[in-house]
C-alpha cells in the first residue's frame, strides 16, 4: 500500500527525529534573522596514545569552515574536529569523514563513543548514572588506519547558518548533501588533502547522507575509496509498518527475534544467536512473507499456525499476534515483550530496559537507550572540547536540534516523489560510476530502529551488476543502533573495518 504524501511525510518526520542517537533534549530552531559571519578559525593540540601496544602521536584540530552560495557569499559555518596522525604522508594517508544523522543530530555520539581517540565509559547494557563521567583513550580508534574528521551537520553542535543563509539552503535530503559536499571540498582544499584516499562513515540518517554525498562528490570530481554504513536507512518505505507496508514487518522480524533471544523469551533458547537469527530470516522471507501476501485470503487455521511459529521466534503470545493480524509493529513489540515484568525495552538498542508510568499502555513512553548516552556523552564532550582540545565558544553546543526538522526539512527529492524518500539511486549511481568504490554495511542485531534484515533487502535490490554488488560487505554485531555501546561489538567492528580499509586501498 503506497501511503499518501502527507501521511508519509508525518511518519518520516517523527521517525527520523528518534534516530538522532540523542535523548529528549530539545533545542531551539535556528534564528530567522541574518547571523554575523565570523572568520574561519581553528585550534590545534598535540597528543599521544597507545593502541594495541603501539604509540600514536596525533594532532587534534577543532575549528570551523565556511561554505558559500553560488555568489561566493558565506551562508554556513560548519564545526568539525579532525584527528591526523603525525609524521604521515598526506598523499597516501586515508581520510575519513564521519557524521551522525537525525536529521538534527550532532556528531558527538560517534565522536565520543565509537572510533575517535577518546571514549566515554558507559555501563554495558545498563543505565548510566550521573556525573562525573570518565573519558579514556580508545583502543578501538580508527586513527591507526585513517585520519578522522568528525563533522556536525548544519544547525547542530557548533555548526550555524550565517550571513544570508536560510534553513531552506540546508534542511533537506538534497540540500544537506550539497552542503556536505561543499564542506568536504573546503576541508581538502584548506588542508591539502585532495590526493588522499577518502572514506565516508555515516550512522543512521548519516547513511542516507552518505548515499547522496557519495554521488554528489563523484559529480564534483572527488572519487571515494569506501563508504561505511552504520545502522542504515536508504529506503524509508522499508521502515513504515504503521502504514501497512508488509515488507517492513518482514524486515523487523529477525531483529525482534534477536531481542527476544537476548531477554530469554524463547522456549528452549538456542545457544547460538547467529543460528537463531538465520532461522528467523528464513521464516521471515518464506512462510511469514507468503502468509502476509495472502492477506484476507489466509485461512483461519493457517493464521493460527503462522501465529504460533511467529511466537516461537519473537516471544510474544500467539493470541496477541492474532489480534495484531500477524503484524507486531516494533513499538508494540517494545512494550509487550516484558510487559509481564512491568518493563519496556529500548528502540535504539533492545538490550536496555525501562519502566513506564502506564504499564497497560500500547507503546513505550520513552526509549531507555537515551538514559544510557545523553547525559554521559553531553557532559564528557563539553569538558573534553574545552579542557583537552582548548576550543572555547560563546554559543551553546547543540547535541540534538529538533528545530532542524521543525524548520521544514524537505524529504522531496529533486524532480521526484517524496511519499517514501529513497536514496538508493544515489548509491547505485556512485557505485556504478566509480567501480572501485567499496561499501561496508555494519548492523546491530538488537537495533529496532533500522533493522538489519531491511538493510539486507535494500542493498540486495540496488540493481547493480554482480561485479559491483560484490563490492558490498557486511558485519553483524551483538549490539543495537549504536553498535559501539557494547565494547566487544566495537572491537569486532574495528577489526572488520581494518579489513575493509585494506581491501578498499589494495587496488
Amino acid at each position: 500500500m503506497r501511503p499518501s504524501c502527507r501521511l508519509a511525510a508525518a511518519l518520516v518526520t517523527a521517525f527520523i527525529i528518534t534516530l538522532s542517537g540523542a535523548g529528549a533534549q530539545e533545542s531551539p530552531a535556528p534564528a530567522a534573522s541574518a547571523v554575523p559571519v565570523r572568520p574561519e578559525r581553528s585550534v590545534s593540540t598535540h597528543h599521544t596514545m597507545t593502541v594495541h601496544g603501539g604509540q600514536i602521536a596525533y594532532t587534534a584540530t577543532a575549528g570551523t569552515l565556511l561554505v558559500r552560495d553560488a555568489n561566493e557569499a558565506p551562508i554556513g559555518s560548519f564545526f568539525y574536529v579532525a584527528y591526523t596522525k603525525d609524521g604521515e604522508n598526506h598523499n597516501s594517508r586515508p581520510l575519513t569523514f564521519l557524521y551522525n544523522g537525525g536529521p538534527g543530530s550532532s556528531t558527538m555520539w560517534l565522536h565520543m563513543g565509537s572510533l575517535g581517540p577518546k571514549h566515554v565509559l558507559t555501563p554495558d547494557g545498563e543505565i548510566t548514572g550521573p556525573a562525573p563521567y570518565q573519558l579514556v583513550d580508545n583502543p578501538e580508534t580508527l586513527l591507526d588506519r585513517s585520519d578522522l574528521v568528525f563533522i556536525d551537520a548544519m544547525g547542530t553542535g557548533y555548526s550555524r547558518i550565517v550571513g544570508k543563509g536560510t534553513p531552506k539552503m540546508f534542511y533537506g535530503i538534497d540540500e544537506d548533501g550539497a552542503a556536505f559536499t561543499k564542506f568536504v571540498r573546503r576541508y581538502i582544499t584548506v588542508n591539502d588533502r585532495w590526493n588522499s584516499p577518502k572514506f565516508l562513515f555515516g550512522e543512521s540518517y548519516g547513511t542516507t547522507r552518505s548515499a547522496v554525498l557519495s554521488a554528489d562528490l563523484d559529480d564534483a570530481g572527488i572519487s571515494l575509496s569506501g563508504v561505511t554504513l552504520l545502522s542504515t536507512v536508504l529506503d524509508f518505505n522499508t521502515l513504515s509498518p504503521s502504514l501497512g507496508e508488509d515488507i517492513a514487518y518482514i524486515g523487523f522480524l529477525p531483529t525482534q527475534a534477536a531481542v527476544a533471544w537476548y531477554h530469554n523469551k524463547i522456549p528452549n533458547k538456542p545457544a547460538s544467536l547467529a543460528a537463531f537469527v538465520a532461522a528467523a530470516k528464513q521464516f521471515a522471507a518464506g512462510e511469514y512473507a507468503q502468509a502476509l501476501l495472502r492477506g484476507d485470503t489466509l485461512g483461519e487455521g493457517e493464521r493460527r499456525a503462522i501465529a504460533a511459529k511467529l511466537s516461537g521466534f519473537i516471544g510474544i503470545d500467539p493470541t496477541y499476534i492474532l489480534n495484531a493480524d500477524l503484524r507486531v509493529s516494533p513499538d508494540r513489540f517494545e512494550k509487550e515483550l516484558l510487559r509481564s515484568e512491568h518493563r519496556t525495552i529500548g528502540r535504539l538498542d533492545g538490550r536496555f530496559e525501562g519502566y513506564d508510568v502506564d504499564s497497560a499502555g500500547e507503546t513505550p513512553e520513552y526509549d531507555p537507550t537515551n538514559s544510557v548516552i545523553t547525559d554521559a556523552f553531553t557532559g564528557a564532550f563539553n569538558r573534553y572540547i574545552r579542557d583537552d582540545l582548548k576550543y572555547v565558544s560563546d554559543t551553546d553546543y547543540l547535541p540534538t536540534n529538533y528545530g532542524v526538522v521543525n524548520a521544514g526539512w524537505s524529504f522531496k527529492r529533486s524532480g521526484g516523489d517524496w511519499s517514501a524518500p529513497s536514496v538508493v539511486d544515489d548509491l547505485r549511481r556512485a557505485m556504478t560510476r566509480n567501480p572501485h568504490l567499496r561499501v561496508f554495511s555494519a548492523n546491530g542485531y538488537y537495533d529496532l530502529a533500522t533493522p538489519f534484515f531491511a538493510t539486507d533487502y535494500t542493498l540486495a535490490h540496488l540493481g547493480v551488476p554482480p561485479a559491483i554488488a560484490a563490492h558490498i560487505s557486511y558485519g553483524y554485531y551483538e549490539s543495537g543502533h549504536m553498535v559501539y555501546l557494547h565494547p566487544q561489538a566495537l572491537a569486532a567492528l574495528h577489526h572488520d573495518l581494518e579489513g575493509f580499509y585494506d581491501t578498499a586501498l589494495s587496488r
